[in-house]
């Protein structure tokens, strides 16, 4: 009874893993259908699995739009994502590091002034943030737009209780060995911390890459437009181009995609071992 228990609760698991996995692949199905049709087979009544003749020029046309400069969207998120990545994590995983193994007064309240921020509203410092930037003239730059953003004290707390289950042993090792506490980060701590490195940078190049509302106000010159910004403009009050906006939003897609699908062992290792200790 009890193995054919477990057969029936194998095999249901696993059913409804894989009719989530179809569930969650329908919007990218919607986009690459939409994107190969035309407008008027986009709008009509009749639903179709998939178009009788694949506009695969679509996606040419998208590139060679000369009012959406779609290549340079796509290099100023790329290049905005990588940045923010990389001096995000930096700055949150020094940040972690301390607040996890470095003794110093008032070690909790700083951590606690990390956790009020959490119940600060985006929305709240939106326009403070933007008056400051315009203060300093950093609209259309590439100072305004990546910034800002490199600060996060979701990661910072992340990395902390990442940190706490670095064993004592080893860090009572380095001291033996004359490193500080920067030594003991550095050598021993970092190299040990690439899943939740890993994890962390992979969820804030995501958020990076699908900004939308900062980019338009900051980047408000057409050279500065990244890839979601273009997409907008497909959708606008003026003009609509349906297949041309499910295109770009496909192909907008594709990077985090890929992303996640090479990297998830170490997204879910490092996220999950974030929350061993604290």
């Amino acid at each position: 009874m009890s193995r054919t228990f477990r057969l029936l609760n194998s095999t249901l698991s696993q059913f409804i893993l894989i009719f989530f996995a179809i569930l969650f692949l329908i919007p990218l199905y919607l986009l690459l259908r939409n994107s190969l049709m035309t407008e008027l087979e986009i709008t009509a009544w009749d639903w179709v699995f998939w178009p009788e003749v694949t506009q695969w020029q679509n996606y040419p046309e998208l590139f060679a739009d000369p009012f959406v400069p779609m290549l340079n969207g796509f290099k100023n998120s790329a290049i905005i994502a990588t940045v923010t990545v990389v001096v995000q994590i930096s700055l949150s995983c020094m940040a972690g590091y301390a607040l996890a193994r470095v003794p110093f007064k008032y070690s909790n309240i700083v951590l606690w002034f990390v956790l009020i921020t959490f119940l600060v509203p985006l929305q709240a410092m939106f326009v403070p943030q933007f008056v400051l930037i315009a203060k300093i003239g950093w609209v259309n730059t590439w100072q305004g737009l990546i910034v800002p953003g490199v600060f996060n004290a979701f990661n910072t707390f992340m990395f902390r209780q990442y940190f706490l289950s670095f064993p004592a042993d080893l860090e009572d090792a380095g001291k033996v060995d004359g490193l500080n506490y920067f030594g003991i980060f550095w050598r021993l701590a970092l190299p040990n911390a690439w899943p939740i490195i890993i994890a962390l940078g992979s969820l804030t190049l995501v958020n990076s890459w699908n900004a939308f509302l900062w980019p338009l106000v900051i980047g408000q010159g057409r050279e500065w437009w990244t890839i979601q910004v273009n997409i907008s403009t497909f959708l606008t009050a003026q003009v609509v181009v349906l297949h041309s906006a499910f295109a770009a939003a496909f192909l907008g897609a594709l990077p985090v995609l890929v992303l996640f699908f090479v990297l998830q062992r170490y997204i879910a290792q490092g996220i999950t071992r974030s929350g061993i200790k604290g």
